[in-house]
Order: structure tokens, then C-alpha cells, then sequence
């Protein structure tokens, strides 16, 4: 016999070898109709997957949250059968859940259309209505490698050989049709149900090696429900429109070229963004305690193997050599630059906590097919600090770090979503009394902050836990922003020192943090999150003074040079266009001012204002004007000081 233990806490036995069908039928006749998966110990199982020894139970139905991703994974199989179905010889390799859905890479000699996909959804939906079990078999090795290679499956074949020694092979057969998997599964095909829709087409390399074949991948999403789909959709949809791709090109902020991939031609405008988020941050770091440096960008070979960086960060290092032989790198990062500074002449532990940042310039090397407009780069500037403090400091710097990254955030326009906790993963440097202390301390201050952290088990860095910051822009999305991590690791490789209150020698702690993370993406993400239509004080140009006729261009001039005394970021449109075309021309730009003025205006001294959005415009003196923008345009922090 078994013991199974409920949610509840009850208790009950069962035979040994029964499946979560039996035991939800044990409970109920209604839970055994509706159950579509279990939960033991915490790991999700097949509804008719025997049980062995005693745990932890969970009854899961389809609409369970647990269960997403399943409905994705078994989605992934339906579509491989259908595909497999419809074009003959075509190979399957590898088909995961992912965030928001599922892809499968296949391997054909004819390339897919998106133009295909209307008959493979049908197909889809006619597997799902056969209703046709999915089992879970376990299968020999060797006899699972003639399998696949007798029908033609060379890639699972390869899959099979590659796995360790001992390891069990799973294979699942759904209906007639039988793919290589670890599971788990529904019960049968009618559980994915229909609420699906394959999205787009992308090249791949056999796992992920571009000296490997090339295949063709088909994303989708899938979802519990046909309203749950449609929202997505929705939303899919209103993220093309904020794209910050196609924006900064409508804006006119930045290109990328194949020439420098990765690196980013930041334009007037998008430099102008630039300059005024990099003024704002550097008043808040100055605030807040914070002395800026500046580290070189080039360091010789050596330097990065003492820090550890040329062991692990190697492959994404850009390395150069000189004619005298030296083997020098781009900084990846700029923590052991900052550890140089810190070494340089003795320090008190009278001097600490010692803020140390820098907008440092980074470079990193990444594949070329993982680059994507400003989220994903190969140069970037990092908002980069280093606290450099006592142990007993650790608690009172993160939670003040805490709330200052929460108000930056606020200010940029998003909202801290949470705080995760990204405790030791399973390589690590430390013992677990180390680990045990180190978390508790991070924990601790996330506490003091006002923040109950979500635990991400296994996401610290190799060295120490972190805390991340997750906000949430405009239309429900979440991305990582900031983080604050504890390394007690890097001075030690890098003779960190300073004097103690007892006259001796100690190793500081180090906590890196950074609250954009790195500006390029950050600005792409409040690209989307404004849909480019920035608040005042950030947007590149302000305000268009724009003329109705060429009587006003000389009035024009004169009130442009009069808000621009005022600290506004200002242009003209004198061109022999219909105002109407104007302001279309800057509301498409996301210009949040249009000044109209025309014969009328500069005789009485006045701006016709027209604010992005809307169609309404208000008549109003320039000097009123000059004196109210000014005001408006201010900076939260600057605003907040009046």
C-alpha cells in the first residue's frame, strides 16, 4: 500500500501501482470526468501514470493554471501530426512549450508558407476531435534508435544516442502516431482543446549549432480558452503597433545596420532621449549617495582570467591582439574595473559604504539570429553601480537600493509588478552555510523595503542570491528590470581590502546593481510602453511650431526661440504644406506639442496648442505658453524639488 496525502492534509492509502485516474475516482466521479493531470511531490505526471511510493497529491483539471503549459506541449504533438500527416517525409525533431505558447522545428526539403497554415490548423482540430489517447510507454534503447531510424527519423534517432547511459526512454503514442518525449500528457487529444493558432515561421540550427542543418520552425499559442486566446491576440496585436522598431524608425530615434550587428546609430532625436533619461539617472545617483567614474574599455587578457570572467564570459568576450603580442579584450562587464578603483590606495571602514558608478560601455558577443532591435545587442550601456560595503551594511544599502530603483521606475512610467528572489543554483561557489546566510540577507532587506519577494528557486548568480525587479508596462507585459546582487566572491579573487575598526584587514562585500539594466533596452522598452508617445519631459522634441502660411514663418521663428529659452526642446515646420498634413506629419512622430500659428496668432502674440491625441486646441498667449510648458516639461525630480 501507498499513502497519498491531500491539499487538505487528509490522508488515504491506496494500492500500490494506482493511477491518478483511480485515486481522483476514489474521490469522486465527477473529479475522475474532469481530472486531466496530477501533481506529485510538486512535479506534474500523467493522469494514468501508476503511482509507486508514497507523496504528496494534486488533482489538476485542464483549467488549472499548472496545466498551460501541458495544453501547449500536447498542442506542440497535434501539430507535429498534422504536419507529418499532411506533407509525408517530413522529420520532427524537437517541440517545447514556451512563454505563451510552443514551437516545433521540422526537418523538410521544401520550405513551409504561412500560407500552409490554414490546412494544418484544420488538420489540428480534426486530431483533437478524435479524442484519440495519449500513452506513455516505455521503450529499450536500442530499440527506440531502430525505431526512429527505420521510419526515417534520423534527428530522434540522434536525440536517443545523446542521452546518458541509464537514462528511461519515454515515448508517447498519440493514436497511431508516436514521438519521443518525457511528458507529461493529457489523458487524450480532445483535452488540448481548439483555442490555438500557429503564428509565424523561423529558421533554426539543429540544436541551436549553426554548423548544423538548417530547419524550419513553426511557432504557435495555445490557451485554455477561446476568450483567453482572443485576449492575447489582442494583445499581440496592440504590441506591433508599439514595436519600438518600426517606432524609432517612425520617430526617427535610431537605425541598425548589418555593417555593425548588434550596435545601435542612435539618431539626433534618439540621442536626445538618450541624454535626458542619462541626465535624470545621473541626478538620482548624486542623490542618493553616488560618485561616478569612468573604467577603460580595454583591459589586457590576464586581468579577466584573475577575475574569473575569461573562463565563463569567453565565448562572449570581444578579443583583439596587438602586434606586441598582448591578447586584450572589450569589458563584458565593468564590476572588476570598479574593483581596481576600490584597490587603489588603503581604505577605512570609516569610508563605507562606498557607492561607485558609471554609465559603462559594455560589449558582448551574441549570435547573430538571437539580435533584436534594442532588447537584444552586442554594445550597450549599463547603468552600472557597485556598493562596496560592511556585512552588517548589506540589509539597510538593498533596501535603500529598493526604493530608489521602485521611484525610478515610477517616474519612467512603470509599475514594480514584484521583486523576485533568485536563490543558489545548483553550481555555485560557497557552502550551504554561506547560501543559507546570504539569502536570508537579501530576504531580510527585501522585507525592510516594504517587498515580499517572489522565490525563484535556482536563479541566483553562481556566486550569491539576487534580487530582480519586474515592472509592468502599458499593456500588461512584464520585464526585468534592475537588479541587486550579492557577491562576496569578486574581491576575493581581486584582493579587495579595507582597514576594520580592530586595525586589521578586511574583504568589503560587493553588491552590483543596476535599475535600468542597460539604457538601449530600456529605451526600447518605453518605447512600447508609450507607444512613443512620451511624457513632455522626456520626449525628443517637445514642441513643432507650425505655420499656416508663409505671413507667419518670421513669428514662427521668434516663438520657437522663445519656448527654447524656456529649457524646451523646440523645431519649426515653415514648409509650404497644408497645416492639416503638419500636424498629421508630427502626431505619426508622437510630437506631444504642435504650435499652430498663422497671420492671426502673430499679430496677437499667441500660439494656437494642439496636445498629441487630440483634436481640441487651446488659444493661448506665448509668454503664458513659454511660462506653463517650462513647468510641465519639468522632471519628476526636478518638478518635486518646487
Amino acid at each position: 500500500m501507498i499513502e497519498l496525502e491531500f491539499p487538505d492534509g487528509a490522508k488515504r492509502q491506496f494500492e500500490k501501482g494506482a493511477t491518478g485516474l483511480e485515486v481522483a475516482r476514489a474521490i469522486s466521479p465527477s473529479l475522475a470526468k474532469k481530472a486531466a493531470l496530477i501533481e506529485l511531490d510538486g512535479e506534474l505526471r500523467d493522469l494514468m501514470r501508476p503511482i509507486e511510493a508514497d507523496g504528496r497529491i494534486r488533482i489538476l483539471t485542464r483549467d488549472a493554471p499548472e496545466a498551460l503549459e501541458t495544453i501547449r506541449h500536447d498542442t506542440a504533438h497535434v501539430l507535429a501530426e498534422a504536419v507529418q500527416e499532411l506533407f509525408p517525409g517530413t522529420q520532427v525533431t524537437i517541440g517545447p512549450s514556451i512563454e505563451d505558447g510552443f514551437y516545433y522545428d521540422f526537418a523538410r526539403d521544401e520550405p513551409f508558407s504561412i500560407d500552409d497554415f490554414p490546412k494544418i490548423e484544420a488538420k489540428m482540430r480534426e486530431i483533437v476531435e478524435r479524442d484519440a489517447p495519449i500513452v506513455r510507454e516505455v521503450w529499450d534503447r536500442d530499440e527506440a534508435i531502430a525505431h526512429f531510424e527505420k521510419i526515417g527519423e534520423a534527428y530522434k534517432a540522434e536525440i536517443i544516442r545523446d542521452l546518458p547511459e541509464g537514462e528511461e526512454i519515454t515515448l508517447y503514442r498519440q493514436g497511431d502516431w508516436l514521438d519521443l518525449c518525457r511528458g507529461p500528457h493529457f489523458p487524450s487529444t480532445r483535452h488540448v482543446g481548439k483555442a490555438f493558432k500557429l503564428t509565424k515561421l523561423a529558421g533554426a540550427y539543429w540544436r541551436g549549432d549553426h554548423r548544423n542543418a538548417q530547419l524550419q520552425r513553426m511557432y504557435g499559442t495555445a490557451w485554455a480558452s477561446q476568450e483567453d486566446l482572443d485576449a492575447y491576440l489582442k494583445r499581440v496585436e496592440e504590441a506591433e503597433k508599439r514595436d519600438h522598431r518600426k517606432l524609432g524608425r517612425q520617430m526617427n530615434l535610431f537605425h541598425m545596420q548589418e555593417e555593425g550587428r548588434g550596435m545601435v546609430f542612435w539618431h539626433p532625436k534618439g540621442w536626445r532621449l538618450w541624454l535626458t533619461l542619462e541626465a535624470y539617472m545621473r541626478r538620482r545617483l548624486a542623490e542618493a549617495g553616488y560618485t561616478e567614474v569612468k573604467t577603460p574599455q580595454v583591459l589586457e587578457r590576464g586581468f579577466w582570467e584573475a577575475s574569473g570572467h575569461w573562463d565563463k564570459y569567453r565565448p562572449n568576450m570581444f578579443v583583439c591582439e596587438t602586434e606586441e603580442g598582448e591578447v586584450l579584450s572589450l569589458k563584458p562587464m565593468n564590476c572588476p574595473g570598479h574593483v581596481q578603483i576600490f584597490d587603489h590606495g588603503q581604505r577605512s571602514y570609516r569610508e563605507l559604504p562606498i557607492r561607485m558608478a558609471e554609465f559603462g560601455a559594455c560589449h558582448r558577443y551574441e549570435p547573430s539570429g538571437s539580435l533584436h532591435g534594442l532588447m537584444r545587442v552586442r554594445g550597450f550601456t549599463q547603468d552600472d553601480a557597485h556598493i562596496f560595503c560592511r556585512e552588517d551594511q548589506i540589509v539597510e544599502e538593498t533596501a535603500a537600493f529598493i526604493q530608489l530603483a521602485r521611484s525610478v521606475h515610477a517616474d519612467l512610467g512603470m509599475e514594480t509588478a514584484y521583486i523576485s528572489l533568485g536563490t543558489r543554483p545548483e553550481v555555485r561557489a560557497g557552502s550551504d552555510e554561506f547560501w543559507d546566510r546570504a539569502e536570508a540577507q537579501m530576504l531580510e532587506a527585501a522585507r525592510a523595503a516594504g517587498s515580499e519577494p517572489v522565490i525563484t528557486l535556482g536563479d541566483g548568480a553562481f556566486y550569491a542570491p539576487k534580487l530582480d525587479f519586474v515592472v509592468r508596462d502599458a499593456i500588461g507585459r512584464e520585464w526585468t528590470c534592475g537588479t541587486i546582487q550579492l557577491d562576496y566572491v569578486l574581491p576575493e579573487r581581486l584582493g579587495a581590502e579595507y582597514i576594520g575598526e580592530d586595525g586589521q584587514k578586511h574583504r568589503p562585500v560587493m553588491l552590483h546593481r543596476a535599475i535600468l539594466g542597460s539604457f538601449e533596452r530600456f529605451i526600447g522598452i518605453m518605447i512600447e510602453n508609450y507607444g512613443g508617445a512620451f511624457p513632455l519631459w522626456l520626449a525628443p522634441v517637445q514642441v513643432v511650431v507650425a505655420t499656416i502660411t508663409s505671413d507667419a514663418d518670421e513669428y514662427a521663428i521668434e516663438a520657437a526661440q522663445k519656448l527654447q529659452e524656456a529649457g524646451l526642446r523646440v523645431e519649426t515646420d515653415l514648409r509650404n504644406e497644408k497645416v492639416g498634413y503638419k500636424v498629421r506629419e508630427h502626431s505619426l512622430a508622437k510630437v506631444p506639442l504642435i504650435a499652430v500659428v498663422g497671420r492671426q496668432e502673430a499679430e496677437t502674440r499667441q500660439i494656437a496648442l494642439r496636445r498629441l491625441g487630440s483634436n481640441a486646441q487651446e488659444l493661448i498667449s506665448l509668454d503664458a505658453a513659454a511660462s506653463n510648458l517650462s513647468k510641465e516639461a519639468l522632471p519628476p525630480d526636478l518638478a518635486a524639488q518646487r
